[in-house]
């Protein structure tokens, strides 16, 4: 048995000072520091934050590697360095690319994600996949490339649903009665996502009510909320059926949004990055699906000036919105652990710090910086 101690522990409604956190591969208990088991390996948190493992929804890379390489040893960096952002779980993200391309990257998580829950591996654990199109709206393809945008295919997902957890895709593309999506939703247990859409509102609500049950980057690459026309963005804050993500580098969405957000989704909230290859490495030049990527001034950008994902680390994004917000560090913590693990149907085992849970953890100083990542009790990183 391990014991952290001299934390101050992050629960899902409240966090704790003056206790340790007992685990082993799973939660154990909370205790006065007083009452640590002897034998106990002790952890010193040395007046950090102890927090639950970070959950990534959406990251398509990082240090140089794309998931759409469909390499598995693409795959085992973005894994590895992921843990020194505290990420416990992940969903590899693929783009609209050749679908050849996509399968293949499929097929490289596939093949990891069994050995990626053993002791042994050495890196964050394989989710799943999130498949972010190729089922989406050319006039809000992004960086996408409109070269390889398909109308939803329910089959192809279906024949997927081992691995792909989340499907991005645009309503208004499906047919009239929404089938693709209405077949996702009654046959497999992936999330529809909304995302690269073009609908509008009344499209949107319809999504909805056939199954779309998550909305990707919320306000990227969507139409907006106005006030005739409540768009995509509108039926996302308004549904209470509907979870959503949030870039939260502060440039993707103005940070004067985190409160408002919050207030109306709460935990159904997501925080996520929308990381690209460049993210851990320096300023250049780089590729994201085989388009070249300017990565200055902390932003990246498609030559023709199209904003193409971040290079923003979650804990970070969760200390941007702490800093930015009124919202409490605690319910930051929730929107990259519990709120993406809800959304994935896991949170019986992840996503916060309560007895009988993966003992997936974090250990953070007083400014968010990761110190140690344990993930099923084992220290997989240490700064």
């Amino acid at each position: 048995m391990k014991a952290i101690k001299n934390g101050k522990i992050i629960l899902e409604d409240e966090i704790l000072d003056g206790k340790a956190l007992l685990l082993s591969d799973r939660i154990e208990g909370i205790v006065d520091e007083g009452e640590i088991p002897e034998g106990a390996a002790v952890i010193d948190a040395e007046g950090g934050y102890v927090s639950p493992g970070l959950i990534e929804l959406h990251i398509h890379g990082y240090l140089g590697k794309d998931v759409c390489d469909a390499s598995e040893e693409s795959i085992r960096i973005i894994s590895k360095g992921l843990l020194e952002n505290g990420v416990t779980g992940f969903l590899p993200t693929t783009m609209t690319v050749d679908m050849e391309v996509i399968k293949g990257a499929i097929e490289s998580v596939r093949s990891l994600m069994a050995e990626s829950r053993t002791p042994e591996f050495d890196g964050t654990v394989l989710l799943g996949v999130h498949a972010e199109g190729p089922f989406i709206s050319e006039s809000k393809k992004g960086a996408q490339d409109p070269r390889f945008i398909l109308k939803p295919d329910a089959d192809f997902v279906k024949a997927n649903s081992d691995v792909i957890r989340v499907i991005t895709l645009a309503p208004e593309e499906d047919d009239a009665d929404f089938s693709a999506i209405r077949r996702i939703s009654a046959e497999t247990d992936v999330v529809v996502s909304m995302g690269h859409t073009s609908a509008d509102y009344n499209t949107a609500m319809a999504g909805v009510e056939a199954g779309v049950r998550h909305a990707t980057h919320l306000f990227n690459a969507m139409t907006p909320l106005t006030h005739r026309g409540p768009g995509v963005v509108g039926a996302a804050l308004k549904s209470d059926k509907v979870s959503t993500e949030l870039i939260v580098d502060t440039y993707h969405v103005n940070s004067a949004l985190f409160d408002i957000v919050y207030k109306l989704k709460g935990r159904k909230l997501c925080f996520i990055t929308d990381c690209l290859p460049a993210g851990g490495l320096p300023e250049g030049e780089y590729t994201l699906g085989g388009a070249k990527i300017i990565y200055k001034d902390n932003i990246c950008k498609l030559e023709d000036g199209t904003i193409a994902g971040s290079v923003l680390k979650l804990n970070k994004g969760i200390w941007n919105v702490y800093t930015n917000s009124d919202i409490p560090l605690h319910e930051c913590v929730n929107c990259a652990s519990l709120n993406p693990a809800t959304t994935l149907g896991i949170q019986d085992n992840k996503g916060s710090i309560k007895v009988g849970k993966d003992a997936d953890i974090v250990i953070l100083d007083n400014e968010f910086n990761v110190k140690k990542t344990i993930i099923g009790g084992n220290i997989k990183y240490e700064a």
